[in-house]
């Protein structure tokens, strides 16, 4: 059976006027980017009155780390976002729609090992549990890091492109 190893986990919030869409897209784009194969296992939008609705929406995002079929970053993300209304903002001259409301996202972010349960006969297990122990354990910590400054990096990207929507004066 795999190994999950939690390395990170994170939150972003941010209440104000910003774009959801392309929210959606910057951050789906992002961890594109990063060679993530995004899924969404979650999409539930709930209707608050007439001009507003509360949005959940789950990711569950793989890696597959070149070179190794023993190791798979895994990066776990959930957005709740409450509120989201549009509104009518002005930008120089120019009346724009917008959106406001709270977004609200937690990030995960775990080290898989052995994701294709290759070791999963109790002999081999216990010969992996050596193996992770003894062996390759210096590359265990190193994949960790490199997760963990990934999803930094992501999650900055995040709050940086959320911060540049907010700085705009409306």
């Amino acid at each position: 059976m795999s190994e999950r190893d939690r390395v990170f986990r994170g939150k972003l919030k941010q209440s104000g006027i910003f774009s959801f869409t392309d929210f959606y897209e910057f951050l789906y784009d992002t961890l594109m980017d990063e060679n993530f194969e995004v899924y969404e296992t979650k999409y539930a939008e709930l209707k608050k009155g007439t001009d507003s609705k509360n949005v959940e929406i789950n990711w569950r995002t793989e890696k597959a780390i070149p070179g190794s079929n023993y190791f798979k970053f895994i990066i776990g993300v959930r957005w709740l976002v409450l509120g989201l209304k549009k509104t009518k903002v002005k930008r120089g001259e120019q009346e724009i729609t917008m959106d406001s409301g709270t977004i609200d996202i937690d990030f995960t972010a775990d080290l898989i090992k052995d994701p294709n349960d290759n070791w999963e006969k109790p002999f081999l297990s216990f010969i992996r549990k050596i193996y992770d122990k003894f062996i390759i354990r210096s590359r265990i910590e190193d994949y960790e890091a490199k997760l963990f400054e990934e999803i930094n990096d992501i999650l900055s990207q995040a709050r940086a492109f959320l911060a540049i929507e907010g700085q705009h004066n409306y």
